[in-house]
């Protein structure tokens, strides 16, 4: 970053001495460039002092694509520490489904701060775990639950699971997929080099996912015969990593880091089978798929198919920490002191995570889901007829990415962050995934009203930025 831009960036911040700004940029090795800088003309006095201060003294690892500092939420409206109001189409990643401040969430957490906020799970007994357990038997159909914190920590326990049970050390895991940062989780992870360099990893092999929008085979769907998943024995079986070492195949049923890739169901189907002859685990990665984002409890229920093992986080706590692996209890059946950890469990996450989901399933959010995610589809490809640069509209439920590409057909991330750029200035909430996506995962509970107001800022976004 140049002298010029770094004074810019400190004027705009109102700071006396810029330089302060250039030795943070040397020493984090922050990447300000200009239309990012010109963001803060859109935010506040109180939302400029906050990131002087944030980028002061946070690592530099955090990402943030826009300067949104927050203050309160409501449903599907956040508002900013200067009072703007913003239309959220992300849900903080797919984590507030049941939408932002639920009453009913709230109160059970209320009720639960009364009692106590931490009883050491791993250690003791408790109800509100309990309770929470028995709705996600319920709800997922798998008899064995396992309480954890977050959606890598959730990853890892599955991990360990199969190497337990199987007595192999050998994973699969799928291009483009993310599975999380921590190490073992990390190893399958396959998303962006920078997410991996200089960190070691697990045996694993990668396999093509079904992205059929940009076939890394270059096959035609439905000709193609799903090679992808065919790979997983023509050629990882027999050229990286034999049926006898591998532990498990882990897969996300709709890739989300990945750029939101809905896979035709066949693929899910043939990777399924290739598990069972094989003997090898299937774990699914519901972490941002699940608890009704795509519709159905599981988003693996679209395709017809069972894992041996799934994996939840984000929109189980509500906004609290909360990871869970399922399985059944001939699987997990793995003695005490094998894996535990201290918070899994935690009695505030427990309550906000029964009653988010007791919220949803009473609200029928499966049907809706559905018809949300249709009618935002159709919006959506309304707008792609209008703009060249969306390539492709593609998504399950209220899981919905828009690939942005150049004239022929190229992926196009330059474009893809000015509209989102824009997209903030017009006031919504979107964020990147893949090489060139936009995603869309606003809270379960946003209304066909707000949905057409978001969509409406948001053509005027494209037209800015395709200008």
């Amino acid at each position: 970053m140049d002298q010029e831009k770094i004074g810019d960036f400190g004027e705009v911040l109102g700071m006396e001495k810029p330089e302060k700004i250039k030795a943070q940029v040397s020493k984090q090795g922050t990447d300000l460039d200009e239309e990012k800088i010109g963001l803060l003309d859109f935010v506040g006095p109180k939302a400029r002092e906050i990131i002087e201060q944030d980028c002061n003294i946070m690592s530099a690892c955090a990402a943030r694509p826009y300067p949104l500092v927050v203050d309160s939420a409501k449903g599907s409206i956040i508002r900013d520490i200067d009072g703007n109001e913003y239309i959220d189409l992300v849900a903080g990643i797919a984590v507030m489904n049941a939408g932002h401040s639920n009453p009913e969430v709230e109160a059970a957490i209320s009720a639960q701060l009364k009692k106590m906020t931490h009883c050491g799970y791993g250690d003791f007994f408790a109800e509100p775990p309990l309770k929470l357990a028995k709705k996600l038997e319920k709800l997922s159909g798998y008899s064995k639950v396992f309480f954890c914190n977050s959606g890598t920590e959730a990853v890892e326990a599955a991990i360990k699971l199969a190497f337990w049970k199987t007595k192999r050390q050998g994973l699969i895991s799928f291009y483009n997929a993310f599975h999380g940062r921590t190490l073992g989780s990390l190893s399958l992870t396959c998303s962006k080099v920078r997410q991996k360099e200089h960190f070691p990893a697990f045996r694993t092999a990668h396999s093509h996912y079904a992205y059929c929008y940009r076939c890394p085979l270059k096959l035609e769907y439905p000709s193609c015969g799903i090679e992808c998943a065919k790979e997983l024995e023509n050629l990882i079986f027999r050229r990286d990593l034999s049926p006898e070492d591998t532990a498990a195949v882990f897969v996300e049923p709709v890739q989300g880091e990945g750029g939101y890739i809905v896979p035709p169901p066949e693929f899910h189907e043939e990777v399924r089978q290739i598990c069972t002859d094989n003997d090898v685990l299937l774990v699914s990665d519901e972490v941002q798929t699940g608890c009704f984002r795509t519709g159905p409890f599981l988003a693996l229920e679209n395709f017809g198919v069972r894992a041996e093992i799934s994996c939840l986080a984000k929109a189980l706590g509500a906004g609290l920490p909360m990871g869970a692996m399922l399985a059944d209890r001939e699987l997990m059946d793995w003695p005490p002191g094998v894996h535990s950890n201290t918070f899994g469990g935690n009695l505030l996450s427990s309550a906000a995570s029964l009653a988010s989901l007791e919220f949803l399933e009473r609200e029928n959010m499966e049907t809706r889901v559905k018809e949300l995610g249709s009618y935002m589809k159709q919006r959506l490809w309304e707008l792609q007829d209008n703009f060249p640069c969306i390539g492709d509209v593609r998504g399950l439920g209220l899981m919905i990415g828009l690939e942005i590409v150049k004239p022929d057909k190229s992926i196009d991330p330059l474009t893809r962050d000015k509209i989102i750029n824009e997209a903030f200035k017009e006031k919504i909430l979107l964020l990147p995934c893949g090489d060139s996506v936009i995603r869309f995962s606003p809270p379960l509970v946003i209304t066909n009203e707000e949905i057409d107001l978001g969509l409406e800022r948001f053509e005027r976004a494209l037209k800015k930025a395709t200008a």
